[in-house]
């Protein structure tokens, strides 16, 4: 149900003749929070994005008397805490040309208290947001280039204690350096020159509304004639990495039409794919309702290893316009950015995103199915090989996530860390043969998306969702205990969802000495090798160890996280002298020696391991018990 404001006029005249009701109206009306300010102007001028700030100038409508002003603290679609509050400097309040002194709350560090004087009516505010974070992260990470800029307006604004976000309304206004192109959903784009002015636009819309810039852009129009328009919106650090193929490009518009296929509604007047290029930014995916912020190495459309490793960041986001932000766990829908978000239905907005996501990868044939199979054979690899899930389970990656999202990838197999996206993913494909199985096939997670994900459209909306709604929904489908399936899959350890998942799809996971594409794709791109399966670690090109595998070959042998190898069976580390040295110990007794630095320390470590390096695959189950339903999963639904 979307959201709105009662209105108590109407409320009055529907019982005006009830003197004792109309009072309680009056009372009731007395007691009510005033209507926010507004709106309020804020000019930001990117023009130095590519020296690292940006200048924030704000115009506040205010009454005199004690002002709080909140910077964003909880950013939407990144779960956790993470205003780059830190990033802010030059903080100056004025009105009428005289300053105005501010003080920090000691216990909300992202609030900043003022005494407004008698007769002053507008406040001005100023400060920079630098840019100079470092290369990794969501937003908050490194964001402009020489040559490109995303702007997320959250990092350059401050808004008033006491109203929600969506009764906010802001006056934008940007300003880009010169000759530089920009996509954004934000409506009623105007421009003069480098400065861009926008309509009037609630808080909520502003924050959910990021512009992409740069000198080396283009706009591909997905659905021409089509009503809702999508368009693609990219940025390069380069003339030529805007050069996608017609097919890459021909797939992209096959993404929208299997949407519209899977969904049967869109909740959106027009949607933006913003892509960024670039080796110097953050890269990850950032949904938003009308646009998606998706952040990439600069060859990802014209090198064939990285568009593999890439291919289904756009359709994951892309999902996203559906579930969560369309339907939105209750806990995750707070009224402003500094209320705390409760995560524990992560494994619905993260999980079934990744599952639809790269369901969707095949369907529009960004990855073939061959592809897409081995991707999935590769994932529930990974999580036969992660004992984390011995001891914590995949409700607590959901509800741990605030902090489980800045762990490192070191020991990340024991300590787990956002799991609730592929566990999910793979609890989301057991529901979906599940569905299958018990109606012969008639009905499956299409028409869960159909059901739950439907509605008028044309608009965005929000219809947030409870625990209990998810189930309701799945007993509409096909009456099953749904909420011990789900439970049981969420709350125990150990849990058989990774392999039973796939077997019940109609394949299995084998293992053999033949080539994982996927796998070894992502070692060309990462520049690592994966050993989880043989050796139990991960590998840089410079011998660095990554992870280690608790209870594997190498942590038995002693070796941990951080440490470097130097040699392998005395010869100097090379990425080929470890792999021969694990195929060679298939036909000898002795161990691998390894000699490797731990900080400044030397040693030799003996890894007693024989079984060679092997690689994830699915194989078919080839009896009427185990209908193929994975094949009917993977294939397209639009005509």
């Amino acid at each position: 149900m979307q959201l709105h404001r009662k209105n108590p006029f109407v409320l009055a005249a529907l019982i005006v003749a009830n003197l004792f009701a109309a009072a309680t109206v009056r009372a009731q009306s007395r007691t009510q929070a005033p209507s926010a300010p507004g709106p309020i102007r804020l000019i930001v001028d990117a023009s130095q994005a590519p020296q690292k700030i940006l200048h924030t100038h704000m115009q506040i409508p205010v009454q005199p008397g004690p002002l709080t002003l909140y910077y964003p603290q909880w950013i939407p679609g990144e779960h956790m805490p993470d205003g780059p509050i830190i990033e802010v400097a030059g903080l100056k309040f004025s009105a009428a040309g005289k300053a105005i002194p501010w003080r920090r709350d000691l216990v909300e560090m992202f609030a900043f208290h003022l005494d407004i004087p008698p007769g002053v009516t507008s406040l001005d505010a100023d400060f920079d947001f630098l840019l100079a974070a470092a290369s990794s992260g969501f937003s908050a990470g490194a964001s402009a280039t020489a040559w490109l800029d995303v702007l997320s307006w959250n990092q350059v604004l401050l808004y008033p204690k006491g109203y929600a976000a969506r009764d906010i309304s802001f006056q934008p206004s940007l300003r880009l350096p010169a000759g530089w192109k920009f996509g954004t959903a934000l409506p009623g784009a105007r421009q003069n020159g480098d400065t861009i002015d926008f309509d009037p636009v609630a808080l909520t819309t502003l924050v959910d509304s990021p512009v992409l810039a740069g000198r080396f852009f283009r706009v591909i129009q997905l659905t021409p004639g089509q009503n809702p328009p999508h368009e693609m919106d990219i940025a390069a650090d380069s003339a030529a990495a805007l050069a996608m193929t017609p097919d890459t490009e021909a797939h992209f518009r096959r993404l929208v039409a299997e949407t519209g296929a899977l969904f049967g509604v869109r909740h959106y007047r027009d949607y933006h794919f913003l892509l960024t290029l670039s080796d110097d930014v953050a890269h990850f995916g950032l949904e938003h309702h009308e646009s998606s912020d998706d952040r990439t190495p600069e060859r990802s459309l014209i090198d064939d290893s990285a568009r593999i490793q890439f291919a289904g960041l756009l359709p994951h986001e892309f999902v996203h316009s559906w579930n969560g932000k369309y339907r939105r766990p209750a806990g995750l829908a707070t009224p402003d950015y500094q209320q705390p978000m409760k995560d524990d239905l992560l494994w619905v907005y993260e999980g079934l995103t990744e599952y639809l996501g790269n369901v969707l990868t095949a369907r529009s044939g960004l990855l073939t199915v061959e592809q897409s199979r081995e991707a999935l054979a590769f994932l529930v690899a990974t999580y036969e090989h992660r004992p984390g899930r011995d001891w914590r389970p995949l409700q607590d990656t959901a509800d741990a996530a605030p902090f489980l999202y800045d762990s490192t990838f070191d020991w990340s197999n024991w300590r787990r860390g956002t799991d609730f996206y592929e566990e999910g993913e793979l609890l989301w494909l057991d529901v979906d043969a599940t569905l299958r199985r018990l109606t012969k096939n008639q009905k499956s997670v299409n028409d869960f998306c159909r059901s739950f994900h439907g509605g008028p459209g044309g608009e965005p909306a929000l219809k947030t969702y409870t625990f209990e709604d998810v189930v309701a929904t799945l007993n509409t489908l096909a009456p099953n205990d749904w909420a011990a399936f789900l439970r049981a899959r969420l709350d125990s350890v150990s849990t058989k969802t990774p392999v039973e998942a796939v077997e019940n799809s109609g394949w299995k996971l084998v293992y053999n000495e033949r080539l994982n594409d996927i796998e070894v794709n992502a070692e060309v791109v990462t520049k690592h090798l994966d050993l989880d399966f043989s050796l139990g670690m991960s590998v840089g090109e410079d011998g660095a160890i990554g992870d280690v595998i608790y209870g594997g070959a190498a942590y038995v042998a002693g070796l941990g996280p951080g440490m470097k190898i130097a040699a392998v069976n005395g010869r100097q580390f090379s990425p080929e002298t470890l792999t021969e040295a694990i195929d060679s110990a298939r036909s000898a007794t002795e161990p691998i020696q390894l000699i490797v630095a731990n900080g400044a320390q030397m040693r030799t470590y003996s890894i007693d391991y024989h079984g060679g390096r092997v690689f994830p695959h699915l194989e078919r189950i080839d009896d009427a018990a185990h209908p193929d339903y994975l094949d009917d999963i993977l294939r397209p639904l639009a005509q």
